[in-house]
């Protein structure tokens, strides 16, 4: 999951008029909450029509509160969470793509200095490399947990940058489907990371982190670059671009796996 400090709101956005009620904790209050969260964005700069079509059937959705209630603390040491995620499979499959997409590596690491198998290793462990990138609507998910009182001002900000993903065009509302919590795409961008680091790398005019495999790559490796990624330095722990990985997922174990993954991909660690 790419992580990013949610952005801030616009000048003159804490004004009483524009502001949407603060939070509910439980649906009864989610269409009026809703309501005032329109006027909001509208006060922000996002335009009628991307409004309508973002938010026009938005329902607040339970399961989504559900499984943000069902989180578990994670409790899986690295050697048994890696055992798992950097599998055989995952190995694999990372070789062929590394090999199959290897022009479009050598222009991504030429321009942002990341090698292809830390991109390979990321997008195998996010998304089983486009796979599966969930099925939770991203719009309704993230007006579920901006109205939901246990992390609402986070995801309002969220929720705002994910109309300004519609309203420049990267995105419709329909193709931004993902986690339940809000990330979109091969990588799983969270939208204020989708915003701040998403690149048109084939040039169609659009940042694609669903369906283009150019930008999914080249987006993932701008993340780690503006997160102080040091072109040919090592990733592992301990290493100069291991804090990279740890902007990308704080969880060590995680970011662990991450090179240990893109260790094997890359011919090492067989």
């Amino acid at each position: 999951m790419a992580c990013a400090s949610v952005l801030g709101f616009a000048p003159g956005f804490g004004a009483a008029s524009a502001r949407a009620a603060e939070c509910g904790r439980n649906g009864e209050g989610f269409e009026a909450w809703l309501g005032g969260f329109e006027r909001e964005a509208a006060a922000a700069g996002i335009s009628k029509p991307t409004i309508d079509a973002a938010l026009g059937d938005v329902f607040y959705d339970r399961s989504v509160i559900s499984h943000d209630r069902g989180q578990k603390v994670f409790r899986q040491t690295f050697e048994q969470f890696s055992a798992r995620m950097a599998n055989s499979f995952r190995v694999r499959k990372g070789r062929s793509l590394l090999q199959k997409h290897a022009a479009l590596f050598k222009r991504i690491e030429q321009k942002y200095g990341v090698p292809g198998p830390v991109l390979v290793a990321i997008w195998g462990l996010e998304t089983d490399f486009g796979a599966y990138l969930g099925d939770f609507a991203t719009i309704r998910a993230l007006a579920t947990l901006a109205y939901d009182c246990r992390r609402s001002e986070k995801f309002r900000g969220e929720l705002l940058d994910a109309l300004r993903i519609v309203q420049r065009g990267d995105l419709d509302p329909a193709q931004m489907r993902g986690a339940w919590a809000g990330e979109i795409g091969q990588t799983q961008f969270m939208p204020s990371s989708y915003l701040k680091f998403a690149v048109d790398f084939d040039g169609d005019g659009k940042r694609d982190l669903v369906h283009n495999t150019a930008d999914v790559l080249a987006s993932t490796a701008n993340f780690l670059q503006g997160s102080g990624w040091k072109p040919g330095a090592g990733w592992n722990e301990g290493e100069p671009n291991f804090p990279a990985l740890l902007e990308w997922n704080k969880a060590k174990v995680y970011s662990k796996t991450i090179a240990l993954l893109a260790e094997k991909i890359g011919g090492a660690g067989d």
